[in-house]
């Protein structure tokens, strides 16, 4: 009797156990179609329709993903092109010299023994084009904000000591005791050591003026080459905090003259969720184009080095092949919609 009794409360908690992972599943199922989820299918055909509300969260994070992967896809044009491009022309030119062949050299930035990066830069301090990062413009940043312009003159110093052309590097208005002076030495080690010129001067003070071209997305002006007599200033900014025309007020009360970079001579706007197109680059993606474009001569090799599918903007063979993933991925959508807007109109009342 009592083996017995046991087997029965045994079988009931077997049951119940199974009951409470039934529910569970049935849950868990449910849950990510409620929260958008696309990849969450139905249980079964005795569910009832998504509410609209459900709908409208699959088809937002539907659109999420695609933005995604189209990025992804681009990040991965980008760096097959690269690849291909360094392929065919072969390791670049010695300091000095032009590009050879029919297309422009490859630009390696490979480590680089710290002998031959030296001697690099000093040749750049002697005859090469200067590149000045005006300090004074960014008075009103926050802490966050001057962290964030420390961590890019940290890669843009390290990609000038990797170019087989560099320039020689100023920060001008670089004051002790300024935040920017500040989280330059905390968050970069060795900065001390650096191989450019900083100073709490103005470039107005040490450069004549008619060899000044302020680099600013604002100006009427576009920047056709790169003149080693020329010294180019850079705004210090970051490119999250975008204050319109405040570099080109600048440099039109100083009487300098102002340049852009040509984004929109050699790219095309790229279709995106927001809609969002962008001339503002941070200051290393400005030095990467300029740094690439020295080496190459290649505008288009250049911005493709520099401008990042981000800011909404692309090569012209590039733009057709995101044109077809995104038509693409509106087709996928518009499937799904009309799948659903079919089972709503097949289910019971």
């Amino acid at each position: 009797m009592e083996a017995g009794a046991a087997a029965g409360m045994e079988a009931a908690a077997a049951v119940a156990e199974a009951a409470a992972v039934s529910e569970a599943l049935r849950l868990l199922r449910i849950e990510p179609s409620a929260a958008g989820d696309p990849s969450a299918g139905r249980a079964s055909g005795a569910e009832g329709p998504c509410s609209r509300n459900a709908l409208r969260k699959r088809r937002r994070w539907q659109r999420v993903l695609a933005a995604r992967r189209g990025k992804r896809r681009q990040e991965r044009q980008r760096r097959r092109a690269r690849r291909a491009a360094a392929d065919r022309d072969g390791p670049s030119p010695a300091l000095g010299s032009g590009p050879a062949g029919p297309g422009p050299p490859a630009v390696r930035r490979g480590r680089v023994p710290a002998a031959l990066a030296t001697e690099r830069l000093l040749q750049a301090r002697a005859a090469g084009p200067r590149l000045c990062v005006d300090l004074g413009v960014g008075g009103g940043m926050t802490e966050k904000e001057s962290g964030r312009l420390a961590s890019q003159i940290r890669r843009l110093y390290g990609a000038n000591r990797r170019a087989a052309r560099p320039f020689w590097l100023c920060l001008t208005e670089f004051a002790a005791g300024t935040p920017i002076y500040e989280q330059c030495f905390r968050m970069n080690d060795g900065f001390a050591g650096y191989l450019m010129d900083t100073t709490p001067e103005s470039y107005l003070d040490l450069f004549p003026l008619e060899t000044i071209v302020y680099l600013t997305p604002d100006s009427e002006n576009v920047l056709e080459d790169i003149d080693p007599d020329k010294v180019y200033v850079l705004g210090g900014l970051v490119d999250e905090s975008i204050h319109k025309q405040l570099t080109l007020r600048r440099a039109r009360e100083q009487c300098l003259q102002t340049a852009r970079l040509p984004i929109r001579e050699y790219m095309v706007r790229a279709p995106n969720p927001r809609n969002y197109h962008s001339e503002t680059l941070a200051i290393n993606q400005v030095f990467d184009i300029l740094s690439t474009y020295y080496e190459t001569r290649s505008w288009p090799a250049a911005l493709r080095a520099g401008v990042s599918s981000g800011k909404g903007y692309v090569l012209p063979d590039t733009a057709e092949q995101v044109q077809t993933a995104q038509c693409a991925t509106a087709a996928q959508e518009n499937s799904l919609f009309c799948g659903e807007e079919l089972h709503r109109q097949e289910a019971p009342a």
